[in-house]
């Protein structure tokens, strides 16, 4: 314990509070076992995003520093400190928990992770913390003053670094409702000495949670602002420049890679195109739009066209004039059916797929396609339905000037992915989603598939609430019925709300199990 000499009196105090917490450590239910477990797998997901997204920000900054190092290498070298603090106690904290996941047979069946043997015996040997324990506490704070050296001084950084201060200052921790001549216990103590091994593995994961966020925040901060103003090509694209419109086989391709802007504020003054020798007009042959003139012309017949002119630019009470003097080449009808996803390069299993099937210069009601759970809608527009199997063929027939012609496109059939859990259209990102008490009583629960290009919403028939101490409560629809509010009160303020195992249903389809979704009470 740390905070001094201790009297008779504060070591029996003490002694009780461990009594009490190895109580409730053997009485901890199979079921929030299990949805500690559910916890830690969902911030381990959540992590593997993380590391994603923060190897692709410093990438980022990489690129943007060996473009321009006056501007980005003090910042680069910035990005790449935090980085490695961040590394070296994440490698730290997942050595620790791959002992812990070790010591027991199975490390997926969390209902037989209840007993704290294994994590009092790495830390802690009578009332002193074992070498594993000192060091524990020394790489946080070995972190935190790293990272203070890196980022202080910059106003821009204090907020994250206010984080960091109090997530890994491994202070001495005061009980909650401890009397007043209870002592302190260390940070080791307080958090891991006692409790349930899926307790203790679940804490780590939510530190190496809150080291991914903060350096993702951090990460982002430095590539935001004025400094990723300066770099942004946000209002450029690479366009193709020939000098003919088509090319034979054998030929030379003698294009070239070009850089133009397409922002809305490059937009000629005046336009002067003319298309084979006739002149276009806009608002009928073309339109600008996003610094683009964006032709809307039929092609012509096969062969060569040539489209001249000139744009005009008003600079300086000036108007300068870019040439303009492109061509391009019609080609005779194809015999090759295309056939695309609308929405990707797949179908999804259970649900009604839009599929476009055209054949150039075939007219659309000459031509067809078939496959297993296909049908017409109108005109080439079709939906697929697909059930068994990993592909579907679909088949395409089109007939021109009397002749048939074929083609077939292979497609992967997939299952629609895991759905994400809500409260109030809000879904959790990093730690616990914030709200108070009030508004989760009536607060609906939700789901929704993320970043899914289909507009598809899972219905939620059937969810578990649960709250520290208290038995769970199963709630059948999507909004807490009286049982499940009356559980909410006796909940704490900053209390971890804990909602799963979390049923939604999708006509047609088996919808795949959700990850936990956490509240924390404001109030």
């Amino acid at each position: 314990m740390a905070g001094g000499k201790e009297t008779p009196r504060q070591r029996m105090i003490n002694l009780m509070y461990l009594v009490f917490i190895a109580m409730l450590a053997l009485n901890m239910s199979k079921e929030v076992l299990s949805a500690f477990g559910s916890i830690n797998e969902t911030l381990e997901e959540s992590n593997v995003k993380f590391e994603s997204k923060n190897q692709a920000a410093l990438s980022g900054l990489a690129v943007k520093a060996s473009e321009s190092p006056e501007q980005f290498a003090e910042v680069k070298q910035k990005a790449d400190q935090v980085t490695a603090a961040t590394t070296e106690l994440y490698n730290y904290f997942a050595g620790i928990k791959e002992g812990m996941y070790g010591s027991v047979e199975d490390p997926t069946d969390y209902e037989t992770m209840d007993k704290s043997s294994y994590v009092n015996e790495l830390f802690v040997k009578g009332e002193k913390l074992k070498p594993e324990g000192e060091q524990f506490i020394a790489n946080m704070r070995a972190y935190k003053d790293k990272m203070n050296s890196v980022l202080g001084g910059d106003s821009k950084y204090a907020t994250f670094l206010e984080s960091i201060n109090s997530q890994f200052s491994a202070d001495p921790v005061m009980p909650k409702d401890a009397p007043e001549a209870a002592t302190p216990q260390n940070y080791i103590r307080h958090h891991y000495v006692g409790f349930p091994l899926i307790s203790a593995i679940t804490k780590i994961t939510a530190l190496q949670n809150e080291l991914k966020v903060l350096e993702n925040e951090i990460l982002s901060s430095m590539l935001s602002g004025q400094l990723t103003q300066i770099a942004s090509m946000d209002n450029y694209s690479t366009l193709l420049q020939t000098s003919r419109g088509a090319y034979y086989q054998g030929n030379t391709f003698d294009g070239a890679i070009v850089l133009g802007r397409t922002d809305n504020s490059t937009v000629p003054n005046k336009v002067d195109l003319k298309l084979d020798g006739r002149s276009l007009t806009q608002g009928e042959d073309f339109t600008l739009e996003g610094g683009q003139v964006k032709l809307n012309v039929n092609a012509g017949n096969a062969g060569d066209h040539t489209i001249e002119g000139k744009l005009i630019f008003n600079q300086d009470g000036k108007e300068i004039e870019v040439p303009v003097n492109q061509s391009y080449s019609v080609i005779p009808k194809p015999n090759q059916a295309i056939v695309s996803a609308d929405k990707m390069n797949v179908v999804y299993r259970g649900i009604e797929n839009p599929i476009t099937v055209s054949m150039p210069g075939v007219p659309g009601n000459k031509v067809n396609a078939s496959a297993p759970g296909m049908k017409r809608v109108k005109g080439s527009q079709y939906v697929v339905r697909p059930t068994t199997g990993t592909k579907l063929k679909i088949n395409v027939t089109g007939e021109i000037e009397g002749e048939k012609i074929t083609s077939s496109t292979t497609f992967r059939i997939k299952d629609l992915p895991r759905p994400t859990p809500t409260v109030r259209d809000q879904i959790q990102e990093g730690g616990a989603i914030k709200m108070p008490r009030n508004a989760l009583k009536i607060s609906p629960i939700g789901a929704t598939f993320e970043n899914f290009d289909f507009d598809i919403t899972p219905v939620v028939k059937r969810f578990t609430i649960s709250v520290p101490g208290q038995p769970a409560v199963v709630v059948n629809g999507n909004m807490l019925n009286a049982r499940a509010k009356d559980l909410l009160e006796l909940a704490r303020t900053g209390d971890i709300i804990q909602i799963f195992d979390v049923k939604a249903d999708v006509p047609g389809v088996n919808v795949k199990n959700m990850p936990a979704l956490l509240v924390q009470l404001t109030n």
